[in-house]
């Protein structure tokens, strides 16, 4: 459905509520002229605008001279999606208060909840949750607000969703996992907290890499720290690598250490009959090689 062309009236009006300007809002509703809900070519209202801005005055002007809460833009987001997103507890709660839905669903399939995770926004997301937003909703590629906190570092709310109920293993489309995502992230204090709320340490994604397979492969040796205290799987996983071919491939020292202390087997060969020195050798991963070498000649002797 193509959105009748702004006027002028319009125009002013989404400029009033862009400045916060709460007399000038008023005085140009009065004139009658203006619908309180009008669009620009993005099909966002005033009250979107006042809620993206933080203009609590502008929310509340608007929502009593008629304004829709549930309102949506082309992107299917409403105003909540915006409060959330700018950490406006005041408005959340008005909006709410007057009948925005709390799990609003845009064309991405996110919800208001899931934005307050990915900006870390913990008071937004507790009384989101409070008022019965969805834990464990997915987007159109599954992934969950777990999920979103986990990936973006934000160990409160991690501590929070856990608490209320969230799945610790819930899969995106791709089949990761929120410890699979918090360990290639580097975040080792989400992976303990996921791990001991009962996450599988060996989760795979779909091209059969596991938490620990992408945490030495980027080097994060707290991570694998953490992830070791659970026993993962030290030999060839699905993709038909090891951690440890992982860290030889990237050039890791340190994680080479921490792999071998933890029992990782040196001659270990994958899917193409290489070792992780063969591979440290096909990467140019000289102290890693060095490394490894003298390592097979102290097992031999």
């Amino acid at each position: 459905m193509s959105l009748k062309k702004e006027s002028p009236f319009d125009i002013q009006l989404h400029i009033a509520t862009l400045n916060g300007d709460h007399d000038l809002i008023i005085k140009i509703l009065d004139t009658g002229r203006v619908y309180v809900d009008c669009r620009d070519k993005e099909g966002t209202t005033p009250l979107i605008l006042a809620a993206a801005n933080g203009h609590l005055n502008c929310v509340k002007v608007l929502i009593d001279q008629g304004a829709k809460p549930a309102a949506k833009r082309n992107t299917g987001t409403t105003a909540l999606f915006f409060a959330a997103q700018g950490g406006y507890l005041d408005i959340v709660e008005s909006l709410i208060n007057n009948g925005a839905p709390i799990d609003s669903i845009s064309l991405d399939g996110a919800r208001p909840l899931f934005i307050a995770c990915q900006c870390g926004h913990e008071n937004i997301v507790k009384e989101l949750v409070a008022r019965g937003a969805d834990i464990n909703a997915q987007m159109n590629d599954r992934a969950t607000p777990l999920f979103i906190a986990a990936q973006n570092g934000h160990y409160h709310i991690v501590l929070h969703l856990l608490a209320r109920g969230a799945h610790p293993d819930s899969r995106r489309i791709d089949g990761a996992t929120p410890v699979w995502i918090a360990a290639q992230m580097g975040h080792e204090f989400i992976v303990a907290l996921l791990l001991k709320a009962g996450a599988f340490v060996d989760s795979t994604r779909h091209d059969g890499a596991t938490a620990l397979f992408k945490a030495s492969h980027k080097g994060h040796s707290a991570t694998i720290v953490e992830l070791l205290k659970y026993k993962p799987n030290l030999g060839i996983l699905p993709n038909g690598e090891s951690a440890l071919h992982a860290a030889a491939f990237s050039g890791n020292l340190s994680v080479c250490r921490q792999l071998l202390c933890a029992g990782a087997r040196i001659n270990l060969k994958n899917q193409d009959g290489f070792t992780p020195r063969d591979i440290a050798r096909q990467q140019g991963q000289d102290k890693v090689y060095d490394y490894l070498l003298q390592c097979e000649k102290s097992n031999r002797n």
